[in-house]
């Protein structure tokens, strides 16, 4: 199908109201901006007005052939700057980023639907933030001596892999590529980065900040669907590592299509993440802590909400009480609006997906809804794909509902009486990301987060990560971690060890 803008548009989902001219994006492919080799695109929608935003290409096996030989041609140059002098670099994006954050943070707002003011300038920021945090991490970049004895000099050295394949998703696109790019490019490696198809604007505009500052080739971007372009991306022979964020199920294809060449792969993966509330933490505090966990201001769409909620059975039906009516409170609106609390839903499809889940739920007899529901079907929500948070109450943690990754604002309140059964409960799920415990008695506390599967465990807090701390996934959320110098090091180098002989025998004399 041919669009009225004279591109192509093929994917039925992606035609949007058009409506006007709309801006056509190019993607980063050696330092230009270029087309898709077969002019077709893709239509990018602000989900909060069902609107249409922008075209980007619709990248395909050829686009991703040239960016990774663009990545390979500047591997070698780049890979030989000194560390400090790549970190420099890195500093000036991150300035460069930060102070245009606002415009950042309102292009995320537009084509995620997470909300301005409670989610995307966070999110802006936090972009600004990897760049620097990573620059200055540069000189970091050394190994060891062994000691072998003194006639052995024995060292390893951190060396960077080659071209690195980044695939990213939808929910947080610019903080996720942002700390895909940073580690990556500053451990000496290049990169060809995919993303999301449903929004990728906010990652162009990175890109092109570092393009200001890179030699071309070391950051390439990317656009297209899943099958067309990340694909071959991640079966391509020249890229010598993966590092992918998104669905468990995409996570396993990347590492089959990985072990084909033996190349290392960092996957972080959904989850269905547990929060675990003592009877001692019956309190407001505790209350506006799950309301954080669960994310509700971006609308849960998160790999760490934390959807299950096991309550004592002590305090459960008071504080469900109180949660419903601190949940209710928040404003659902347009993600540009500054009053708004909650945003869209990235998409029809996904919308369409959450709401199944909430209709089983309201089928269950043996599920109580505590509030929330579907959607209205009348009124200003109707403008774009917009849910409404809404808690169950239920005995089990057996059915669908509590067991699988919704991806929307959709929590499952369970009670329980002993700590083994929480625990036990907590740990009955193939995920394992994060985890959070309340409780006033912190060796109570430290105790449960230490039996809790899960990567990442909060103890009475439900913030987001900090730079700094590795991130990532136990059991089938993921492998590897991020956000830390530990991350970078593991994720975006390899080590070699140097041995060297210092017993030679004397020279020979010549007459």
């Amino acid at each position: 199908m041919t669009t009225k803008h004279g591109q192509r548009s093929d994917d039925p989902a992606r035609q949007g109201n058009l409506g006007g001219n709309l801006p056509t994006k190019g993607m980063l492919i050696n330092g230009r901006w270029q087309p898709a080799a077969s002019g077709r695109t893709i239509v990018v929608e602000n989900p909060g007005r069902r609107e249409a935003l922008a075209l980007v290409p619709r990248g395909e096996k050829e686009d991703v052939d040239r960016a990774v030989e663009a990545a390979s041609s500047a591997f070698s140059k780049w890979s030989r700057m000194p560390a400090r002098d790549r970190g420099k670099l890195l500093l000036a994006i991150g300035a460069e980023l930060e102070a245009g954050q606002e415009d950042l943070a309102r292009l995320i707002a537009s084509e995620t639907g997470n909300a301005l003011r409670t989610q995307a300038r966070g999110e802006a920021k936090m972009v600004a933030d990897a760049f620097r945090y990573f620059g200055g991490l540069a000189s970091e970049l050394k190994g060891v001596t062994i000691p072998l004895g003194e006639t052995q000099l024995s060292y390893s050295r951190r060396e960077p892999l080659g071209v690195v394949g980044a695939i990213v998703p939808w929910n947080a696109p610019a903080q996720l590529a942002a700390l895909k790019i940073a580690p990556a490019i500053c451990a000496g490696n290049t990169i060809v980065l995919k993303a999301a198809e449903d929004a990728p604007l906010a990652v162009l505009m990175i890109g092109e900040v570092c393009q200001k500052h890179l030699p071309p080739g070391v950051v390439n971007v990317i656009t297209g669907y899943g099958k067309e372009c990340g694909e071959p991306l991640a079966a391509h022979p020249a890229v010598r590592k993966i590092s992918f964020t998104g669905s468990t199920n995409v996570g396993k294809a990347i590492m089959r299509a990985a072990a084909d060449r033996i190349a290392p792969v960092s996957l972080e993966l959904g989850g269905k993440s547990p929060s675990i509330v003592y009877p001692d933490a019956d309190e407001d505090w505790v209350v506006d802590g799950i309301v954080a966990s669960m994310r509700f201001t971006r609308q849960s769409q998160s790999c760490t909400a934390g959807s299950r909620l096991f309550l004592h059975e002590k305090i459960f039906d008071g504080f469900l009480e109180r949660l419903a009516a601190r949940a209710t409170a928040l404003k659902i609106g347009d993600p540009l609006d500054e009053a708004t609390d909650i945003g869209s839903i990235i998409n029809e499809k996904q919308f369409t997906r959450i709401c199944d889940y909430i209709s089983e739920g309201l089928n269950r007899s043996e599920a109580r809804l505590v509030t929330g529901g579907l959607p209205p079907k009348e009124g200003p929500l109707t403008k774009g794909y917009f849910t409404v948070p809404t808690i169950f109450a239920d005995s089990s943690n057996e059915w669908r509902l509590a067991r699988e990754e919704i991806f929307g604002p959709v929590l499952v309140a369970i009670p329980w009486r002993n700590e083994e059964d929480a625990i036990r409960m907590a740990n009955q799920s193939h995920y394992g990301l994060a985890a959070y415990v309340w409780s006033r008695d912190i060796g109570q506390a430290l105790r449960t987060a230490h039996a809790v599967e899960a990567g990442w465990v909060q103890v009475n807090q439900g913030g987001g990560q900090a730079l700094g701390q590795s991130y990532g996934g136990v059991k089938e959320s993921g492998i590897g971690r991020e956000m830390s110098l530990e991350g970078m090091l593991d994720s975006f180098t390899e080590t070699k060890s140097v041995n060297v002989n210092l017993d030679l025998p004397p020279p020979k004399s010549f007459r």
